[in-house]
């Protein structure tokens, strides 16, 4: 598939210009001849030469925001509503878009669907903006024919996940601004303060404490630059490693094993596909469907390898509840709850309630480890500035005695 320019006449006074994919130029001029334009000159497009300084909808791809996308579903879904057409919906938002790469997106979009193709296709184009959640909601409303309802239940669903997200960064933007602030404080005493003192303590000819031997040490390492390599090729390593199946099996085993925050994670992740696979039950789609479009919502990986089986068990005539129990990994609350769903045909009421239910728990987790992280960071910080004071106070005290 090769990538060809254009110019085409769009009106007897309106001319544009643009970029489509095609096998050959025959069939790019077909293309663009389906878009109702009348191609004027059409040659293939260097895509080296537009990796290095031309935007194209390719690299639209991955610059739209989470909320831009939230905003065009509600404003989508009330159009359709009021009974405006999809054209003219989706150039009302295109037009009144603040965002360039969202507004070429859309436009493209509105283009493909009037050239005939279904609205849910057009949007498997871009999918790093559309999810397969967004999509496989898309396609139930375009076929049930309740795409406007469909599109509000999606708005929302993002709204609920973004404010969540929004309230975790407010929560942990005073603990990150300390962390910044005391490691930019010690790093300056280390790399300025302490060299200046180190000739002083040098020059008195005896043996210095063991705490202000460490500190030069320190201080030697964070001004030679072997220490910032060793650190970026651990960080490198541990980037590179993190990819494969088996040490992103070991992370996500170690994650739910942590004191505090195994928990917090489980909770999080269970909230997250509760949610997600009650709002695709919830607009119509299968049962065996959703779950398989819900699973990857799921970061950790023992937790996902775990709904797959059971989702294998349930292809095969079993129940999902009794799966997700016997795994061992699941709370009794939520396994009890989604079989009490399954034998009273409520599982979307039930998945509801589990995802309520962790949600809640989460906020107040958050709450709770963001008041006892600003004491312990201060106290963290204090010991450290602490040590390194004392430590380049113990000579002079050593000289003081001497003296005396």
């Amino acid at each position: 598939m090769s990538l060809y320019k254009y110019r085409a006449k769009k009106g007897p006074l309106d001319i544009v210009e643009g970029s489509i994919d095609a096998q050959s130029e025959k069939e790019a001029i077909e293309k663009i001849s389906l878009l109702g334009y009348l191609p004027l000159r059409v040659e293939m497009a260097d895509r080296s030469a537009q990796n290095n300084g031309t935007v194209s909808l390719v690299a639209l791809k991955d610059k739209v925001k989470s909320r831009e996308i939230t905003v065009f579903s509600r404003q989508l879904a009330s159009l359709l509503r009021s009974g405006v057409p999809i054209l003219t919906s989706l150039n009302i938002i295109a037009e009144q878009s603040e965002s360039p790469n969202l507004k070429s997106i859309l436009r493209n979009i509105h283009n493909t669907v009037k050239a005939g193709t279904p609205f849910s296709e057009c949007l498997q184009q871009y999918p790093k903006v559309f999810s397969p959640l967004y999509l496989a909601m898309i396609r139930t409303g375009e076929s049930s024919g309740v795409l406007p309802e469909v599109l509000l239940r999606i708005a929302d669903h993002r709204a609920k996940e973004e404010e969540a997200i929004s309230r975790f960064r407010m929560a942990m933007a005073y603990p990150i601004l300390m962390a910044v602030v005391g490691a930019g404080t010690i790093i300056f005493m280390l790399t300025f303060v302490m060299p200046r003192l180190m000739n002083i303590f040098i020059t008195m000819g005896q043996q210095l404490p063991l705490p202000t031997r460490i500190l030069i040490s320190i201080s030697y390492g964070f001004k030679q630059w072997w220490l910032w390599v060793g650190l970026a090729l651990v960080t490198l390593v541990i980037r590179r490693q993190a990819k494969t199946e088996a040490a992103r099996a070991a992370i996500s085993i170690f994650s739910l094993r942590l004191p505090l925050f195994g928990k917090f994670i489980l909770k999080s992740e269970l909230a997250r596909f509760s949610r997600t696979l009650e709002l695709l039950i919830k607009s119509g789609i299968p049962i065996l469907r959703a779950i398989n479009v819900a699973i990857p919502v799921v970061d950790n990986q023992v937790l996902s390898d775990k709904l797959k089986i059971s989702y294998k068990e349930l292809e095969q005539g079993g129940s999902f509840g009794r799966s997700l129990k016997s795994a061992k990994v699941f709370p009794l609350l939520m396994t009890n709850l989604i079989i009490v769903g399954e034998e009273s045909g409520k599982l979307s009421d039930a998945l509801g309630e589990v995802a309520a239910t962790y949600e809640r728990e989460t906020d107040e987790t958050i709450k709770v480890m963001t008041n006892l992280l600003e004491p312990l960071m201060i106290l963290f910080m204090g010991l450290i500035v602490g040590f390194i004071v004392i430590s380049m106070l113990l000579p002079i005290f050593e000289i003081n005695m001497m003296a005396r």
